[in-house]
């Protein structure tokens, strides 16, 4: 199982989802009204760390954040 977290103005609870990938978990938020509309602009981290790639692996206790972008001045 792995946390997935929404971070910023993304009004979802946390969810524990078991999968092993970033592509896994794509194909169930685009599914999410409350999410799907973020998922083009938003930074992925995983375990705390920005990742670039899809192409991780994920493994049971990671924790995958969704980080919307965010404007300041």
């Amino acid at each position: 199982m792995v946390k997935v977290e929404f971070l910023g103005p993304i009004s979802k609870e946390p969810m524990e989802l078991d999968i092993k990938s970033l592509d896994e978990l794509s194909v169930i938020l685009k599914d999410d009204l409350q999410v799907s509309s973020w998922l083009n602009s938003c930074a992925v981290a995983l375990n705390d760390k920005i990742i670039n790639s899809r192409d991780v692996v994920l493994q049971s206790g990671d924790k995958i954040s969704l980080l919307p972008p965010v404007c300041g001045g």
